[in-house]
């Protein structure tokens, strides 16, 4: 199930996300003239930032959600496009040099599919780079929410509720990468817990993305009240004496090649 996200929204919540990727994009030693897939795109603003490094190459963001591509597709530019494409719908063959993916790979469901169509897309001897949550991620966020979902005014709005992440541990996706075919794996975890500076930049990141898959089960006209009662709970959890706010991000790493 694909979700819908606001991506003007998105660009103001995800400063941590935005550092995460340019790490990832440091390690990578592009040359420049590699033709690049983007899986998760979101608003397109890291995206654009791969295009930069590649004067004579291209970058193909890919995303789920029409927000954030209405957000990413004013970014476009001669070697940068963006393309509203379920992960899920990947048909490339032999395309890319490389396949990257920053942030998004956790609202995926079905990583043995995921991972047979990106050694699918990649060219012979192209690489793989993926950075997404992990097992013990988002702890008092995921508490808060089981916690307000259980109560009795909304319980009954989740009955037919369906996890809508996908967080392994290190063990389990090494095991699963090791089935995948791709060649030179590596896997490993990554502890990028983090204080947020303040409530409000923590309460902009709970509204997107991180209520956007459960607001659609609770009615119109309670939404409001459910989303004031998860963000009222996570100041409670996280707000520390400096007024900072300590969340946990645990992160899964796969570095490989086709």
């Amino acid at each position: 199930m694909a979700h819908e996200f606001d991506g003007k929204k998105y660009e103001k919540a995800s400063s941590h996300q935005q550092e995460w990727g340019r790490m990832q994009l440091a390690g990578l030693g592009l040359r420049g003239d590699e033709k690049v897939l983007d899986l998760g795109c979101g608003d397109g603003s890291l995206t654009s930032h791969i295009a930069e490094l590649l004067p004579e190459g291209e970058v193909t963001g890919i995303d789920a959600s029409q927000g954030m591509i209405e957000a990413a597709r004013p970014k476009a530019g001669e070697n940068l496009r963006f393309l509203l494409l379920d992960i899920d719908d990947l048909d490339f063959v032999d395309t890319f040099d490389v396949v990257f993916s920053n942030a998004a790979l956790h609202w995926m469901k079905n990583h043995e599919k995921l991972l047979h169509n990106v050694r699918r897309a990649l060219r012979p001897g192209g690489r793989v780079r993926f950075n997404f949550a992990g097992h013990g991620n988002c702890m008092a966020f995921f508490r808060v929410i089981r916690e307000v979902m259980a109560m009795e005014r909304y319980q009954p709005a989740f009955s037919s509720f369906e996890w809508p992440w996908y967080m392994p541990s290190v063990d389990e996706y090494a095991a699963l990468a090791g089935s995948s075919g791709l060649q030179n794996r590596e896997v490993w975890g990554e502890n990028a817990d983090r204080y947020f500076p303040d409530r409000d930049t923590m309460i902009r990141w709970i509204d997107q993305p991180s209520l956007v898959p459960l607001l659609p089960y609770v009615a119109e006209n309670e939404r409001r009240a459910f989303r004031d009662a998860v963000v009222q709970r996570m100041i409670e959890e996280t707000l520390q004496p400096d007024g900072r706010c300590f969340e946990t991000f645990r992160r899964i790493n796969l570095s490989a090649t086709k």
